[in-house]
């Protein structure tokens, strides 16, 4: 299995139009962050999770040149714009219409958004997208393996929390961006993972975010063999903070790529 950071950044991106960001060390390219997304590949299925506003300029530093599968983990700005740039993958398909899976939510923003593109076997044109929307199911079965989903909380709307397992290895990650939290039973799903992703905003607390002093206890207590923190704001500096996080828990950064 192979997860590559394609944005690990907040709503505003990293840094901030119009802030100087002074705590940031704007020379360090690991503090410059795009809209949090991740491309998961198992036994060569290739699955895009989200594409903010900057989802064409991160396939292109990242060649990504194939999504099988595309997941919405919930309907804010900086997970779905970017769907429109989906429609070079469906002209490179087989079969043109992408498999796309979300929450209810998620569908009826899709839907209202890109009604070009929603549930259609094929284009209304050629080079558009096309989008055969489906519920994300509890599991989702795939020759490649399993993807688990759980609700997560976050504010007024709920997100998609997402559990990899790859069929031919047996490897396990873990992607629980946007969440205020993790619940007991969420912790038990991504246990025995071997790397396990969270949401971790900043150092102070907010109302639909993990802190990074939560993100950290939840991440010693799921006890991964590594974890990563994502969807940082402008307030954290990558090499301040980084360095004093614990043992076996990083930040993330964009174009990381991970091989499992």
């Amino acid at each position: 299995m192979e997860i590559i950071f394609m944005g690990t950044g907040t709503s505003q991106g990293v840094p901030m139009i119009a802030h100087d960001a002074p705590d940031l060390d704007l020379d360090n390219p690991k503090n410059w962050r795009t809209r949090p997304s991740i491309h998961v590949v198992m036994d060569g299925c290739h699955i895009q999770v989200d594409a903010g506003q900057e989802f064409r300029i991160q396939c292109l530093r990242e060649n990504i040149r194939q999504v099988d599968l595309f997941i919405l983990t919930h309907r804010h700005a900086d997970h779905i714009m970017g769907m429109d740039d989906l429609r070079r993958f469906c002209t490179l398909r087989e079969s043109p219409a992408l498999p796309v899976y979300s929450t209810p939510d998620g569908l009826e923003c899709i839907q209202s958004i890109f009604p070009y593109a929603a549930n259609r076997e094929k284009p209304v044109s050629r080079y558009y997208p096309a989008f055969q929307l489906n519920e994300m199911p509890p599991i989702l079965d795939l020759e490649a393996g399993q993807i688990y989903s759980t609700l997560l909380p976050h504010g007024p709307v709920e997100t998609l929390g997402l559990v990899f397992v790859e069929r031919s290895t047996g490897k396990k990650a873990v992607y629980f961006t946007d969440c205020k939290e993790v619940s007991p039973e969420q912790r038990e799903m991504a246990r025995g993972a071997e790397v396990v992703i969270l949401d971790a905003l900043q150092q102070r607390k907010h109302p639909t975010h993990m802190s990074i002093d939560e993100a950290i206890e939840t991440a010693q207590d799921i006890g991964a063999g590594q974890s990563f923190f994502t969807h940082m704001a402008f307030l954290v500096d990558h090499e301040t903070v980084d360095r004093e996080l614990p043992e076996g828990i990083s930040l993330a950064y964009d174009g990381l790529r991970l091989q499992l």
